[in-house]
């Protein structure tokens, strides 16, 4: 279960100011729906994208003790 932001708030801030395990839980989502969105949502989920490469994508290098190499959104 996703515990953070919901979507309304987070898209009256900037993609820069969100956290890695937003991108990461609202990009799975979008793209789970991603047949059935509109132009808007599209375009959300296109920002979400270019952010996240911008970050250089979720993948945590190393892993240890208290953390994989999976972004966990959960």
């Amino acid at each position: 279960m996703y515990v953070g932001r919901d979507m309304s708030e987070l898209t009256m801030m900037a993609k820069t100011d969100w956290k890695d395990s937003e991108l990461a839980y609202f990009h799975h989502s979008l793209q789970q729906m991603m047949p059935y969105l509109n132009t808007e949502g599209q375009s959300i989920h296109s920002s979400i994208i270019k952010e996240i490469e911008a970050r250089g994508g979720l993948k945590r290098n190393e892993a240890d003790y208290t953390h994989g190499t999976h972004i966990a959104y959960d």
